[in-house]
């Protein structure tokens, strides 16, 4: 028995080795030497050059001098990343139609000039919960308030919101969107 068991042995050992600490190790070290930003979470830094977040998880702003990005559906606090999922509830569902009406009456209430119509992605949760962009358009709704709260002109932060936009992944997947962490540490070092 001694003489099967001692190779199953050595096999186990020399296979935890190679997939438990070579592999790891390989990959790692791959990573950071060819994409060493986005294996370090993608992070964006502040002007005092601490990180202020990643460029990949959403955050919550509810200050007006802020832009809001789109809601949360994560749990038990928003933009959970350890709990990222969508909210699951259907478009006739009582629930999502009572969360998006109280959140067009927080947009309304924050800025009550503002007549345009809400952009959709303002009021309604991503897939994942944790989509830190919003679209030019749910940017150029909210520009008016930010100015107003800031006391800049409104030119100033739609070209703020122009430099932060991006395009489309290599001119053609996805649409233009805005990192709204990147828009408010921006709009931060305006001061």
């Amino acid at each position: 028995m001694l003489k099967h068991l001692k190779p199953a042995v050595i096999l186990f050992v020399m296979f935890t080795v190679l997939t438990g600490v070579v592999y790891p190790a390989l990959v790692t070290g791959l990573a950071q030497l060819l994409f060493p930003n986005q294996a370090n979470g993608s992070l964006i830094t502040a002007e005092n050059g601490k990180a202020a977040g990643s460029r990949l998880i959403g955050q919550p702003f509810s200050s007006p001098g802020h832009f809001w990005g789109r809601p949360s559906a994560t749990g038990p606090f928003p933009y959970n990343a350890g709990a990222s999922s969508g909210s699951n509830l259907g478009p006739t569902n009582p629930a999502l139609v009572d969360a998006v009406k109280t959140r067009i009456e927080a947009f309304k209430a924050a800025d009550p000039d503002n007549k345009a119509p809400i952009p959709v992605d303002l009021v309604t949760a991503s897939g994942s919960g944790l989509d830190p962009h919003i679209s030019p358009a749910a940017a150029a709704y909210q520009v008016n308030r930010v100015a107003k709260a800031r006391h800049i002109p409104a030119e100033k932060i739609r070209a703020l919101v122009a430099e932060h936009t991006e395009n489309r992944q290599w001119s053609l997947f996805g649409e233009p969107r805005v990192n709204v962490l990147a828009l408010n540490l921006a709009l931060d070092a305006m001061r």
